[in-house]
């Protein structure tokens, strides 16, 4: 059996609970884990990240084959998932934490989130300007267990039913081709 060639991508678009249980679903992704990158300390715990003091946000990184899923793909169905255009915000999380990022790992995917980005303005699909952070990944650090897995562990919080499954929703509705089965 021929050994896959996967890819990594690291995204942030608020809470990573949120965004972990939306790629952990798609057809092609092998691991979601969510974790703390783009800050100025070594191995932040969450009690730090959560003051906002640290410079980090909330991420997830990404394996995913990209014969299955294009980094392309997995862009519109991160920017289709969350709300790009508020400045260090999701919903009721305020911070530079949850900030909405795209932290590449190449030139390539660096330009195709430029190029997502400039489709979407000309397309006038979100009614504010999209003000995601596109710059280079730097340390990612692996979040604590109990953050791992959190959404399909924790359904019945309230958390996981105000927040995260309307997104999960919206991806069945939007994205349903892209799938794993039984998502």
């Amino acid at each position: 059996m021929e050994k896959k060639s996967l890819e990594t991508a690291t995204l942030a678009g608020g809470c990573f609970w949120c965004t972990e249980a939306v790629f952990q679903r798609i057809k092609g992704v092998e691991t979601v884990i969510p974790g703390f990158t783009g800050g100025n300390i070594k191995n932040p715990a969450y009690r730090e990240i959560i003051t906002g003091r640290t410079g980090h946000a909330e991420a997830i990184q990404i394996s995913f084959d990209p014969g299955e899923v294009s980094f392309r793909e997995l862009l519109l169905i991160f920017f289709g998932t969350h709300d790009p255009t508020t400045l260090n915000r999701q919903q009721n999380d305020v911070g530079t934490q949850y900030r909405s990022a795209v932290f590449y790992h190449s030139e390539e995917q660096k330009i195709t989130a430029h190029e997502v980005i400039d489709e979407l303005e000309k397309e006038n699909v979100f009614e504010n300007k999209i003000v995601t952070e596109i710059t280079p990944v730097s340390n990612f650090f692996p979040a604590e267990e109990e953050h791992k897995d959190y959404y399909n562990q924790h359904r019945q919080q309230a958390y996981c039913q105000y927040i995260i499954d309307p997104k999960i929703e919206k991806l069945r509705n939007s994205f349903s081709e892209k799938l794993k089965s039984g998502s």
